[in-house]
């Protein structure tokens, strides 16, 4: 196996787990935890499209570090191009809307997995 596809795998888990600490300081802030328990956050109803929109945010990064070391090389560049795309605008809009709100701390996580 190649080093870089070791390195682009790694970088997809620290991806995914910077992810997971984000949300975890997400929970620090005041009153999230009760609009949480009403089935609000941040404005948006929680419903089963933002569970899976989370899911997935949550489980692609790790599927594209499987997919970093076992996929062809050629197949493998295009995955990581078009996938790392995708989620470096939605990491960007993440950091712009983290930044807006004051919450300094969810613009830093955010920017650490981008």
């Amino acid at each position: 196996m190649e080093d870089w596809k070791i390195e682009v795998s790694v970088l997809w888990l620290f991806a995914s787990i910077a992810f997971l600490a984000h949300q975890i300081l997400v929970l620090m802030e005041p009153g999230i935890i009760a609009q949480l328990m009403a089935g609000v956050a941040e404005g948006q109803i929680i419903g089963p499209e933002l569970i899976l929109f989370f899911a997935i945010l949550i489980l692609v990064p790790l599927l594209m570090a499987f997919l970093s070391l076992t996929l062809k090389d050629s197949i493998d560049r295009r995955a990581n191009i078009i996938v790392g795309a995708i989620f470096a605008v939605l990491w960007s809009v993440s950091i712009v809307d983290a930044a807006q709100s004051a919450y300094w701390g969810g613009a830093l996580m955010t920017l650490s997995s981008a």
